[in-house]
């Protein structure tokens, strides 16, 4: 199946779960949850029907339970976004901001509580961002975070931006781990891959309490020791 083809049923699907839920936006939050949990779903299904993709889940016994936590997540593909619904209880997204912008879409992203960030743009709104992921981490919802900064090549390893380390130590609550080999799939660049093994590793946490270079080479060499072994070979 073509890259076009696959993005055509999927985004479809997407499209029909966005039209369906649109009196969740002025409903309680959690119907609009509910609403990402089946894209999560539905997500799932086309790359295990379309692509024949064998997903598998490590370490969902490491998921905490009692306590509050954020996810740091890698990111290679347009998948994780929605997966990740399927698996936590109604994440919140730190993102870039053009995605608030989207018609529709955007008012999802904004109802669940996603934080949008202006990339590259230094700004009252970006200075003020700590403020706001402390605000929004104060429910039991976690926030995700892609520490990475953007997509990424399966191959690539760039270092994880700061303001991860920053994140951690503004919250002073459990970091996650979470990896995932997803552009070996579904990349940002070039064409679908057929039968591929996807593995995404629930790390055990990160508790509090790290300096902030300690922590994000501690995070960074934890997850890229476990990406790789993970991936599928070339």
């Amino acid at each position: 199946m073509s890259k076009k083809i696959f993005l055509i049923i999927f985004y479809s699907g997407v499209v029909l779960v966005l039209i369906t839920f649109i009196p969740s936006l002025i409903m309680p939050r959690n119907i609009s949850i509910f609403g990402g949990k089946i894209l999560g779903h539905w997500s799932k299904f086309c790359v295990n029907f379309f692509l024949s993709a064998n997903i598998k889940i490590v370490g969902e016994e490491n998921i905490l339970s009692n306590e509050k936590f954020f996810i740091a997540c890698t990111h290679q593909s347009a998948f994780e976004t929605f997966f990740l619904q399927a698996i936590f209880k109604g994440p919140k997204f730190i993102l870039k901001k053009e995605l608030i912008k989207i018609p529709v879409f955007g008012w999802y992203l904004k109802k669940i509580g996603s934080i949008a960030v202006e990339r590259d743009k230094i700004s009252k709104e970006k200075i003020n961002l700590l403020d706001e992921i402390r605000i929004s981490s104060k429910d039991n919802r976690p926030i995700v975070i892609f520490p990475q900064g953007t997509r990424t090549e399966p191959h690539e390893r760039p270092n994880f931006k700061k303001g991860v380390a920053r994140i951690y130590n503004e919250l002073n609550i459990n970091c996650l781990p979470v990896t995932i080999n997803s552009g070996e799939m579904w990349p940002k660049n070039g064409e679908l891959s057929k039968n591929k093994n996807i593995t995404l590793t629930i790390l055990k946490p990160i508790k509090p309490g790290l300096e902030s270079k300690e922590f994000l080479n501690s995070l960074q060499n934890t997850m890229y020791e476990v990406l790789n072994k993970t991936s599928n070979p070339s």
